[in-house]
C-alpha cells in the first residue's frame, strides 16, 4: 500500500497542548498563497505516482479552508481511487456544505477533533467548539453517508476526574462512532501548557490517575465492541485507519505541505516548517535509513499495535531470533511488561501502560 500525507497549518486559535506544525492565518489571501505552493507540490507528485491508497488531510485544521479553497484543494487528486480517504475536520469549521463538497470530492472518513465533552476543559484546552457542534456535525455526516467517523480524545487533563472521563466515554458510546483515537495529555515542549507549567501554573495529573483512566478507556471501549488495535486506537470491526497502518507497518508513504513527512522504504523526508522557504520551494530533507535503523523502526512500530511481533516473521526476514536481536527484552519481559501469546510478542496491560520503557530497546 501506498499513502500521501497533505498538511494544512492554519487554525482558527491554537490549542494550549498542541505542538504541531501551525499557525493562525492572516487572511483569506494567505492561504491561497500556501494552496499555490502545495498544488504545485501535488502537480509534481501526479506526474510521477500513478495509485494511491490512502489519502489523509491533516494539521492545522483542515476544515477552516473555505468551500472554494477545499475544492481547490482536492481536485487534483480526484483521479486517485483510494480505499480510504481522510479529511479532519474541527466542528466550529464544519458545515453542511463543506460536508456535502467533502463527499462529492470523495473523502469517505471524517477525523473529528473533540478531545473533551466537558466544557471548562474545552476552555482550558482553548478549544473553541460546543458540544452541540459535534452533535450537529456528526448527525449530518452521517445522514449524507460518509464512510466512516474517528474521534479523538485527550484524557488525563488538569484537574480531570474519573466521573468526567466516564461521562466522555459514555457520550461517544452513544454518538455509535467507528473509531476512537485516546491520547493522554502529553506536556509537549513549544505549547502554552508546557509554557505555564515551567512558571508552576500547570499541574499534570499523578501517573497513577492516568493509569487509572487508560484503564478505564481500555475496558470501557472494549466492553462496547471496540478493538483496541494500537495503543491509542480504537475501532469497530473493519474500521481501522488504514492511513495509519501504514506508518506502524513500514509502508511507503508521501508527505506534502510544510512539515510533512514521508518514507519511501529507503529514505524517510520531512519537509521544511518555515513558512517562508515552503513558499519558495524549499526541498524536503532526505534522510537514508540503514538496515539497523529500518529494523528497529519496524519492530517498535509493530509493537505499538496490540496483536505485537510475529516471532516468525523476525526469523524468517531478520535470520536472527527476537531475543538475540534485542537481549535486553529479556529484562522487560522478566518484568511483566511484554508476553508471548500466539508465537507474537505483545505488551501486556503494564506494558501498554509504560509502553517507553519496552521502546527503548528498539532505540
Amino acid at each position: 500500500m501506498t499513502g500521501l500525507y497533505i498538511h494544512i497549518p492554519f487554525c482558527e486559535a491554537i490549542c494550549h497542548y498542541c505542538d504541531f506544525v501551525k499557525r493562525v492565518p492572516k487572511s483569506e489571501a494567505f492561504i491561497d498563497e500556501y494552496l499555490d505552493a502545495l498544488l504545485i507540490e501535488i502537480a509534481n507528485m501526479n506526474k510521477e505516482v500513478k495509485h494511491l491508497d490512502t489519502i489523509y488531510v491533516g494539521g492545522g485544521t483542515p476544515s477552516i479552508l473555505n468551500l472554494a479553497q477545499i475544492e481547490r484543494l482536492l481536485k487534483p487528486l480526484q483521479h486517485f481511487q483510494v480505499k480510504e480517504y481522510t479529511f479532519e475536520v474541527n466542528p466550529e469549521s464544519y458545515s453542511t456544505e463543506k460536508g456535502l463538497l467533502l463527499k462529492k470530492m470523495g473523502v469517505n472518513r471524517i477525523s473529528l477533533g473533540v478531545q473533551t465533552f466537558d466544557q471548562d476543559h474545552l476552555v482550558k484546552l482553548n478549544r473553541k467548539h460546543t458540544n452541540q457542534m459535534v452533535f450537529d456535525a456528526i448527525d449530518h455526516l452521517k445522514s449524507i453517508q460518509i464512510g466512516a467517523i474517528s474521534v479523538d480524545l485527550i484524557y488525563a487533563l488538569e484537574h480531570q476526574t474519573t466521573s468526567t472521563l466516564k461521562n466522555d466515554l459514555q457520550t461517544l458510546i452513544d454518538l455509535d462512532i467507528d473509531h476512537i483515537s485516546a491520547y493522554s495529555l502529553i506536556l509537549e515542549k513549544n505549547t502554552y501548557f508546557h509554557y505555564q507549567y515551567n512558571r508552576n501554573q500547570f499541574k499534570p495529573l499523578d501517573e497513577d490517575t492516568e493509569a487509572t483512566m487508560y484503564d478505564m478507556v481500555i475496558d470501557t471501549l472494549t466492553e462496547h465492541g471496540f478493538d483496541h488495535y494500537e495503543i491509542s486506537n480504537f475501532s469497530k470491526p473493519g474500521f481501522e485507519s488504514l492511513h495509519n497502518m501504514l506508518y506502524w507497518t513500514q509502508q511507503p508513504y508521501i508527505g506534502l505541505g510544510t512539515g510533512a513527512h514521508g518514507f519511501d522504504g529507503t529514505y524517510r523526508t520531512v519537509q521544511t516548517k518555515a513558512m517562508g522557504k515552503y513558499l519558495k520551494g524549499e526541498p524536503p530533507q532526505k534522510t537514508f535509513q540503514d538496515e539497523d535503523t529500518l529494523r528497529n523502526d519496524h519492530l517498535l512500530f509493530l509493537l505499538r499495535m496490540t496483536k505485537g511481533i510475529d516471532l516468525s516473521m523476525v526469523q524468517s526476514r531478520y535470520k536472527k531470533d527476537l531475543f538475540e536481536l534485542y537481549p535486553s527484552l529479556h529484562k522487560v519481559y522478566e518484568d511483566g511488561l511484554v508476553e508471548i501469546t500466539n508465537n507474537h510478542l505483545r505488551l501486556t496491560r503494564r506494558g501498554l501502560q509504560l509502553g517507553n520503557l519496552v521502546f527503548m530497546v528498539f532505540i
